[in-house]
């Protein structure tokens, strides 16, 4: 009954020390999540190199531009951002994630999705709640030698980049991740 209890206890402080953290990842309005995707597009174009070749083939991006990650053993993220097409935001999406698992600590990141063909954007926006790896696959590109991203080899539909505040992360993973539509 003790461990049951310690057990208890300690999920719900996990919790509540995530979900006081993504207070911070709310944007509030539509216009505070539209300046920071513009800065997190501005930062990506910037720093990765071809970056801007993506931002040119693109048929719509998704922009998270402030992911909050936290965990204790039990961990999760949140964070809201923006879908463009044209350049222009057509509508906001919140992503959410849970795990299980040796974590402890908390970072922020950015995530981009870059969908290169019309129809990967099409199926995304008619879903309700998308899930990485069960809705669509997501390639995520790692850095290759030189620190420039080939992409002449690039033939996925959808292709994503997670920032840190270090610059571009890999080794990492989108899988289960959920995005779903937001009114803003």
């Amino acid at each position: 009954m003790e461990k049951r209890k310690f057990l208890r206890n300690y999920c719900f402080s996990c919790l509540v020390i995530f979900f006081s953290m993504v207070g911070d990842t709310h944007a509030g309005s539509a216009s505070e999540i539209d300046i920071k995707v513009s800065a997190a597009i501005k930062r990506f174009a910037d720093e990765v190199d071809s970056g801007q070749a993506f931002l040119n083939a693109a048929k719509g991006l998704l922009v998270f531009p402030n992911v909050i990650k936290a965990g204790f053993g039990i961990g999760g993220e949140y964070g809201e951002g923006a879908l463009l097409i044209g350049g222009k935001t057509v509508d906001y999406y919140n992503t959410a994630a849970a795990s299980i698992g040796f974590q402890i600590g908390a970072q922020t990141k950015t995530i981009i999705l870059v969908f290169l063909e019309d129809e990967a954007v099409k199926k995304f926006r008619a879903s309700d709640g998308w899930e990485v790896g069960v809705d669509g696959a997501v390639a995520l590109i790692q850095i290759g030698a030189g620190g420039s991203i080939d992409t002449s080899n690039v033939t996925d539909p959808i292709v994503g980049f997670v920032l840190s505040n270090k610059g571009l992360m890999y080794n990492l993973t989108l899988e289960g991740s959920k995005m779903s539509k937001i009114k803003k």
